[in-house]
């Protein structure tokens, strides 16, 4: 088969309402994947991404959430991308590389040639077409997305070791306790099919080792039934691991940006971040002005269309504004995501926030997460964005009240200034 006739798929895997806990409350109302930075889908950004495939034949969207939850957004992107677009429920979770197996038939249907494997809560620039050359020079079963971190904070995700000539991985650590490499796992994968192969492998060897511990002795009967399911398969430590330095995978180096969607100050950094990054590949989506007819706007700002700001507003750098939203007159808005139906009153000041559906702040009002809270986290790469105030949904912050370095939940009514508070 020519190259030209390839067919590739694509399988984003999204999780499920029991994983993602550490995103709370963004998510307690909407499934994480469907959150908005720079005013689209989370899960949005890397479909896109692989819409710039050659010969992609279709997207699979994995996870255990309902499929309900998925059933409007996956029609409209498939019809805006004109790609077909799906999601695939798992009964339970099978882990990383169990789940692509377990859909494997449906993966295979179009009998790709490739398979490319994503995690969602990730916010990178994903060179795909990229990937896919260097991968097909490579010649293994599998190309991983990596990329250089401090040596700090290297302990936190899967660490690799590479060679620097052919990039073959040679050693593959998953959270190591001790130092191994400054190189890490970007969690964005291409493989060729050989890989369901790897996994089958791996499962009947642990089906295998169960039924001899079960007939050995009481004690190995005991340990077998501690072990995980043959069909629950990890990508990382129980296929990446093995495979490594048998001349089966490799790395390809991203010199772009990438970081974990895992917090919801993390959010507002990767809006941020897809929002400079639509300079380059959707210059239409963003706005500006000049503070004559519109808004004054700094830096990069989305505005969606149905949002009223009024022209007297000075809104950004990094700043995303929903569906609805109403942004009244002399109103002052750096670096926060405002949800749909949020109304900011006059002369109001958000920062460093973000404002939930169908809240309301008003007129003199102030809400910011200070610096100085700011700085005292240091588990991602800028600490800057590490902590950020939350006005949850349906929120009246009344006029003239300053919030700062605060968590509000749902349905409240502040009518006196608070700092470092969650209010319940």
């Amino acid at each position: 088969m020519g190259s030209s006739e390839e067919k590739v798929v694509a399988v984003i895997m999204v999780g499920g309402p029991t994983k993602g806990t550490r995103f709370r409350p963004l998510s307690l109302n909407i499934p994480k994947p469907l959150f908005p930075l720079a005013g689209q889908p989370m899960v949005h950004h890397p479909i896109s991404a692989c819409k710039k495939i050659p010969n992609l034949a279709q997207i699979y969207l994995v996870g255990f959430y309902e499929e309900r939850e998925f059933a409007l957004y996956v029609s409209s992107i498939s019809n805006e991308l004109k790609v077909p677009v799906r999601y695939l429920k798992e009964d339970k979770p099978h882990g990383s590389a169990g789940g692509l197996y377990n859909f494997r038939d449906l993966i295979m249907e179009d009998s790709p040639s490739h398979i490319f494997l994503l995690n969602c809560d990730i916010c990178c620039s994903f060179p795909l077409p990229d990937m896919l050359e260097a991968h097909k020079r490579y010649g293994g079963i599998g190309t991983i997305l990596v990329i250089k971190v401090s040596a700090e904070s290297a302990y936190q995700f899967g660490e690799l070791v590479a060679d620097p000539d052919t990039n073959e991985l040679l050693h593959y650590a998953e959270k190591p306790e001790t130092f191994v490499s400054d190189l890490i796992n970007c969690g964005v994968y291409i493989f060729t099919p050989d890989i369901f192969d790897a996994i089958q492998n791996l499962s009947t060897q642990r089906r295998d080792r169960a039924n001899l511990r079960r007939v050995s002795s009481f004690e190995a009967l005991q340990s077998a039934t501690k072990m995980l399911p043959s069909d629950f398969v990890r990508l990382d430590q129980d296929i990446l691991s093995p495979l490594a330095g048998k001349k089966q995978l490799y790395t390809y180096k991203t010199q772009n940006f990438w970081e974990q969607i895992k917090t919801p100050g993390m959010s507002l950094k990767c809006s941020g971040l897809y929002l400079s990054q639509y300079q380059l590949s959707y210059p239409h989506l963003l706005s500006n002005g000049d503070g004559t007819k519109s808004a004054t706007i700094i830096g990069d700002v989305y505005v969606h269309p149905s949002a009223k700001v009024h022209p007297t507003a000075k809104i950004g750098p990094n700043v995303s504004i929903s569906a609805n939203a109403r942004i009244g007159p002399g109103a002052r808005l750096i670096s926060c995501i405002i949800l749909d139906d949020v109304e900011i009153k006059e002369n109001a000041v958000v920062i460093h926030s973000i404002v939930g559906w169908k809240s309301s702040i008003g007129r003199w009002s102030r809400i910011q997460a200070s610096c100085r809270r700011l700085q005292c986290q240091t588990r991602y790469h800028n600490p800057r964005y590490s902590f950020t105030l939350l006005i949850w949904e349906a929120v009246t912050v009344e006029d003239e009240v300053v919030v700062i370095n605060s968590i509000i939940l749902p349905n409240k009514t502040l009518n006196i200034s608070v700092q470092d508070e969650i209010i319940l």
